[in-house]
């Protein structure tokens, strides 16, 4: 398992797979010669390049149509509290899942290319989990939901953490202004990314589920969303265990043929059908409505 200690990434990407590593000059996509873990090789290509990660890839395909699927069933439900705000949802994770084939499943690219889907996908990353939580908030008719001032207050708030996360890594990786140069190299510290990266959306995935499980129960007065809210929260931590903490185990067990990336990916598109569900069950029209103004729970 990854080192604990603050800002350091060379035990996370030694023992996972990470989009992050990809800007590190340890990293074989940089030619270097790894962070002394299991390699993930994947599958042999012409010319000696490899492609390290076909399942992932398979899998990002899938979780892009499934979204699509929800994106469209939520566009069916036209008077559920925060319809539009749910889509915006669903479309930062088709950006985070089309990212993913590149930075993470491996796909051929050359190392500049993939830098820059490396910065477009941390930011995403941080990015959709603000984007989650604030679907939260919409909850709570704070607003009035769908309504542009609304929508435009997520997606301008987004695009700032979206544009901060992406240059803090672009810099790292282009070297644009050598402030993160220190970071290239063990212990590859780099707070900024650290702290946006790592931290920050454990921050948004706390306050969302904190969030819903007020709303659910104090608000809607109901139990049975708690399942699919439960089932999420489950769902995504078994998705990080398996990219944090067995990952190393099964790439060693499969002489670098697959690691845990696979299964993380597996179980975080889970992780988001279940959040949709749980969204759809409060959007029944069967709910109560609130009793002050605002939007309804219909």
């Amino acid at each position: 398992m990854g080192s604990t200690a603050f800002g350091n990434f060379h035990d996370f990407c030694r023992d996972s797979t990470l989009p992050v590593c990809n800007l590190f000059s340890e990293s074989p996509v940089n030619g270097g010669n790894g962070f002394g873990g299991c390699q993930l090789t994947g599958i042999p290509l012409s010319g000696g390049r490899n492609l390290s990660n076909l399942g992932t890839i398979l899998l990002c395909g899938i979780a892009i149509l499934v979204t699509a699927v929800l994106i469209w069933r939520s566009d069916r439900k036209q008077a559920a509290v925060g319809r539009r705000e749910m889509q915006v949802f669903l479309l930062s994770y088709i950006i985070v899942e089309i990212c993913e084939i590149f930075t993470v499943g491996g796909f051929p690219l050359e190392p500049k290319v993939r830098i820059a889907f490396t910065g477009i996908h941390l930011g995403a990353i941080v990015a959709s989990l603000w984007i989650l939580m604030l679907n939260a908030v919409v909850g709570y008719q704070l607003l009035d939901d769908g309504t542009p001032l609304s929508i435009g207050l997520i997606l301008l708030s987004a695009v700032l953490l979206f544009i901060g996360t992406g240059y803090i890594a672009l810099d790292t990786g282009y070297k644009w202004t050598g402030h993160f140069n220190p970071s290239l190299s063990d212990p590859n510290r780099n707070i900024g990314l650290y702290v946006l990266y790592q931290l920050a959306p454990l921050v948004f995935l706390f306050l969302f589920f904190v969030l819903e499980v007020i709303l659910v129960l104090r608000v809607l007065g109901e139990r049975k969303p708690m399942m699919y809210l439960g089932g999420a929260a489950l769902l995504f931590a078994i998705g990080q265990i398996f990219q944090y903490v067995i990952s190393t185990h099964i790439c060693q067990g499969t002489k670098g043929k697959v690691n845990g990336a696979l299964f993380e990916t597996l179980f975080t598109l889970l992780s988001v059908v279940m959040i949709w569900v749980f969204w759809s069950s409060i959007t029944e029209d069967d709910w109560p409505m609130p009793v002050s103004g605002g939007g309804t729970y219909t």
